[in-house]
């Protein structure tokens, strides 16, 4: 009965903490921020490299690569339509480009966070879950992150370099 207790509160733990963080980044989303062009393929890049390392070190084994390989190919159509769902704005006169989330790409947001809620729930009170099966579930989401991480990137990159060239010809 304790360890039903436990898991319940540490449960309600977490979702009051999720509660938060996604009323202050709803908050912080409605702002208008600077998106610096050259600095998105920063976090692609430092993710990408961690996941080398995680793969050098425990190299995902036989099919477990094809499963890397199609979560890579669904988290860049993720984050292809998550960027999409970015504002992203040029002002005609300084040509600072400038971002701003919008409602959709945040409910994109909690969408995936119940999704991975509910999978580690599942796991964590499934009877006799091998560690391997978690160890491959975390090589797979893994590919996933890198391939939302830049492909949302990317894609707002594209955009964002073509308003501003659209900018700049409409200004000559």
């Amino acid at each position: 009965m304790e360890q039903g207790n436990q898991q319940w509160i540490g449960t309600l733990i977490s979702l009051g903490v999720l509660a938060v963080v996604l009323t202050l980044r709803m908050r912080k989303m409605r702002q208008v921020r600077p998106l610096k062009i050259e600095r998105l393929w920063i976090l692609p890049a430092f993710y990408g490299a961690v996941l080398v390392a995680l793969y050098t070190v425990h190299p995902p084994q036989g099919m477990v690569w094809l499963y890397a390989a199609a979560a890579l190919a669904a988290g860049c159509a993720l984050g292809w339509y998550r960027g999409k769902l970015m504002t992203i704005s040029v002002d005609p006169k300084t040509h600072e480009v400038s971002q701003q989330g919008s409602l959709a790409a945040m409910l994109f947001i909690l969408v995936l966070v119940a999704l991975r809620m509910g999978t580690r729930f599942y796991a964590e009170n499934e009877a006799g879950v091998d560690p391997d099966s978690m160890i491959t579930m975390t090589d797979v989401l893994l590919a996933l992150g890198l391939g939302f991480i830049g492909c949302q990137r990317l894609e707002m990159g594209m955009r964002a370099r073509a308003m501003l060239a659209e900018a700049r010809a409409s200004k000559s």
